[in-house]
């Protein structure tokens, strides 16, 4: 089920969808402590596939860093919710 906005991840607030995937929704939200930008990615609640969770865990931990590769920012779970959150 898409997050609505207004809705709190962490320090995160979620402004906006921007799209969906197999693996799930990605959000425009704001980072309440450094007031930033921020893209969202949320796991979908229906991926209970043991091999697309570690999919998911291995771009968070991934480490690239490119000029055109998003840097991750943060990893978090809330509620059952696991996400990620990118510039």
């Amino acid at each position: 089920m898409p997050l609505e906005p207004n809705t709190r991840l962490g320090p995160y607030e979620i402004l906006a969808p921007i799209g969906a995937g197999g693996m799930g929704e990605v959000y425009r939200g704001r980072d309440t402590r450094l007031d930033r930008s921020v893209a969202i990615k949320v796991l979908s609640a229906r991926i209970d596939s043991p091999a697309a969770r570690e999919r998911f865990e291995r771009e968070a931990v991934s480490g690239l860093s490119h000029p055109h590769i998003c840097t991750l920012y943060d990893v978090g779970s809330q509620d059952g919710l696991e996400y990620l959150v990118r510039e």
